[in-house]
């Protein structure tokens, strides 16, 4: 058995997230793979099983980036405004340093293709948030919502913006750019709905 090479791993999850974002899933061939990333096919079975294997690999391992990102100077018993104001400025940072980990996580996501598994970083990120809220809300700090509102509110907007920035294109066609201004003052507005 040939021994791992941590450039060429890094090259195979790299290719294979450009190919799904620029071609779908159903773009993702292990021998189309092996042509973008200039190895053979076999050496991508080195580090993947097969295709699924691939797949669930690289989610996880965007999620485990997203969740470290977002999750660096947080505490879910801190002050509901600077706690939620944090959590936008770590994604939104994530999101402009990793624009295509970014769209591949949303396409996995929304997937048939997903696993959920009790012990990935995402649902510990869940449960931190889950913490986060409900600290808030026994302080009197944000409104008792339900989970789905809650999130539609305080995350919504953050996500549409997010967006347009990297379509750079509104529904309308206008072309847009999120200035830190304007991600603020969506912020505060979604506060205000927030708020008790």
């Amino acid at each position: 058995m040939r021994a791992k090479d941590e450039n060429k791993e890094w090259i195979i999850r790299e290719r294979a997230i450009e190919m799904i974002v620029h071609e779908g899933f159903d773009g993702l061939s292990m021998h189309k793979l092996a042509r973008a990333a200039r190895i053979s096919v076999s050496t991508i079975y080195i580090y993947f099983r097969n295709r699924e294997d691939l797949l669930n690999q690289l989610y996880t391992a965007v999620v485990a980036t997203f969740v470290q990102h977002s999750m660096r100077g947080f505490d879910p018993d801190m002050n509901f405004e600077s706690g939620l104001w944090l959590q936008w400025k770590n994604r939104y940072e994530f999101v402009l340093r990793n624009p295509l980990h970014y769209h591949f996580s949303e396409q996995f996501r929304n997937s048939p293709l997903i696993k959920r598994q009790d012990d990935a970083p995402e649902i510990v990120f869940k449960n931190a948030m889950r913490r986060f809220v409900a600290n808030a809300t026994e302080k009197g700090e944000i409104v008792d919502l339900p989970p789905e509102v809650f999130w539609a509110i305080a995350y919504g907007p953050f996500y549409t913006l997010v967006k347009f920035h990297l379509d750079n294109s509104t529904m309308s066609g206008v072309p847009f750019f999120l200035s830190d201004e304007l991600l603020q003052l969506t912020f505060q507005r979604t506060m205000r709905a927030l708020r008790v």
